[in-house]
């Protein structure tokens, strides 16, 4: 999941890895408080409560734009395969957030009218972290036998912070 975050970045040392967090949100649009205090929660077990704010807003932004954007209403639901899922990992100098979902569409920053209450979100998360992206998703353990290839069954859209002492 993570091998696209280490584009144009100095290399992530495997064993400076502190530590990770996921939680699986429900379809449903009151998981982005949800999100929050697993977020809250997990940021203060590693000591890094002072980053909540920023971190915090860019994962209201990245689970609202899975509820809201990559779960059809009408998509039938694999109750044990719950459809969004937010990551949390963190090293010594850097924290990324990243949140799955079933969508295999690109995430898009869309310019907002300024009197519109919505469709700013990318562009917060571009503006309160240090990077961010999207790759398409391998399904766990499935493999295109054909190609050799793995399966391919959503994406995650992920989000940089760098931490103190990162040059």
């Amino acid at each position: 999941m993570l091998e696209p975050l280490r584009q144009g970045l100095p290399p992530i040392d495997p064993s400076a890895v502190s530590g990770s967090a996921t939680c699986t949100l429900p379809a449903r649009y009151e998981a982005v408080g949800g999100a929050r205090q697993f977020t809250r929660a997990t940021l203060n077990r590693w000591e890094l409560s002072d980053r909540f704010d920023d971190v915090a807003l860019v994962v209201s932004e990245l689970v609202t734009n899975a509820l809201r954007h990559a779960l059809p209403a009408d998509a039938p639901r694999d109750p044990q395969d719950p459809p969004v899922r937010l990551h949390l990992m963190r090293w010594t100098s850097r924290l990324v957030c990243a949140v799955r979902d079933p969508s295999q569409e690109s995430p898009v920053a869309a310019e907002a009218a300024d009197s519109a209450e919505s469709g700013r979100g990318l562009f917060l998360v571009e503006s309160f972290s240090d990077s961010w992206g999207w790759h398409l998703s391998p399904a766990p353990g499935a493999e295109n036998l054909s190609a050799g290839t793995p399966a391919l069954t959503g994406k995650v859209v992920w989000a940089l912070f760098r931490l103190s002492g990162d040059a």
